[in-house]
């Protein structure tokens, strides 16, 4: 299988010099638990391209360049290299994340420094416009600390007209649909103070699983039904062995039968497998493992394998997957890669 890697470069204290390239065995073949290697840069720039989205339809990658301020369009001109694709597009300072918009029109960014969530529109050959920044967040413990940033950090699209977004400054999950001048803020969440929420993932039961940086936790939220909105449905420890003043949370991801979540455990350098139980409202930890790198800052399950990017040890490494089980084993390959923040697998039918 084929992965670009989302890096930081020089501007973001990383030594990547653009978007990587990660070969997990055969390119093109549909299993990632072969030998890994690496190719030359799918596309050199500066900005620190910390974290890599693609369009739903056309060979279009999306880049937000974290120490840019900017949100950059590519094309692909080939199985493992792309171009610049239009002018940037200024979104805020220090932009984490991009998520598109299932029908590609628009994409959400969230700028970790300075709290904005911006919508940027979509040209027809995939050319990002002119961002229009959200409402800002307003703190619900100010009373206590009036001094907490807005750190938008995520963004997750639930359906086809509402998006979701986390502030790990001031713990909350916000809720959104597209309105004519931007987004429109329908609903939110307060978790407790000093959670952090950072990133989600979308369960197939129907529910949103939120992990939050400071607190190692894991909340479960529910969607609006029967006229009441978002609500707080779960929450429970990633893992009994996570070290809240060690440790900082990083991705979470799913298993592919989506019976297990896996967390990224920076500090401790661990990976917490939690399992999925009932109505998908009850997550469990059943296991905390070594993740093979360190800081490990994004991972991807590819069927039977666990894929982890280690910042801080410049290098991605593959972990089987016990099926039965759901337990990450130890490191099967390993390969170097400058800096790496995430991993984002190729698109099903792409060039190759």
């Amino acid at each position: 299988m084929r992965f670009f890697v989302g890096a930081y470069t020089a501007d973001g204290d990383g030594a990547a010099t653009g978007i990587g390239v990660v070969h997990a065995g055969e390119p093109d073949g549909p299993l990632a638990g072969g030998q890994l290697s690496t190719r030359a840069d799918a596309v050199r720039t500066g900005g620190s391209p910390s974290w890599l989205a693609w369009h739903p339809t056309l060979d279009v990658l999306y880049a937000a360049l974290e120490h840019g301020g900017v949100v950059q369009a590519f094309r692909r001109t080939g199985p493992d290299s792309f171009a610049v694709l239009g002018e940037p597009a200024a979104v805020g300072e220090l932009v984490c994340h991009v998520a598109v918009e299932p029908g590609g029109r628009w994409l959400v960014a969230s700028c970790w420094g300075d709290g904005r969530v911006v919508r940027v529109p979509l040209a027809a050959d995939g050319r990002v416009g002119t961002g229009v920044v959200a409402g800002a967040a307003n703190d619900p413990y100010a009373a206590f600390d009036m001094n907490r940033p807005s750190r938008a950090h995520h963004a997750r699209f639930v359906g086809t007209r509402t998006v979701v977004t986390t502030d790990l400054g001031l713990d909350q999950v916000r809720a959104w649909h597209p309105s004519a001048d931007g987004l429109r803020e329908v609903d939110r969440v307060v978790l407790p103070q000093g959670t952090g929420p950072r990133h989600t993932v979308w369960h197939p039961s129907g529910h949103l699983y939120v992990v939050t940086e400071f607190s190692l936790e894991l909340f479960v939220l529910a969607p609006p039904s029967d006229g009441a909105g978002w609500r707080l449905v779960a929450a429970g420890p990633v893992s009994p062995g996570a070290l809240p003043r060690a440790d900082a949370a990083a991705e979470i991801s799913l298993s592919a039968d989506a019976e297990f979540a896996y967390v990224g455990l920076r500090g401790t350098d661990t990976i917490a497998t939690l399992r999925v139980r009932g109505t998908g409202a009850t997550v469990q930890p059943v296991a905390l493992v070594e993740s093979g790198v360190t800081w490990p800052r994004h991972h991807l399950v590819a069927r039977d394998t666990l894929l982890v990017a280690g910042q801080r040890s410049d290098d991605v490494a593959s972990l089987a997957l016990d099926l039965r089980t759901g337990i990450p084993g130890r490191v099967r390959h390993r390969v170097s890669t400058p800096s790496p923040s995430q991993l984002l697998a190729d698109r099903p039918g792409a060039a190759g």
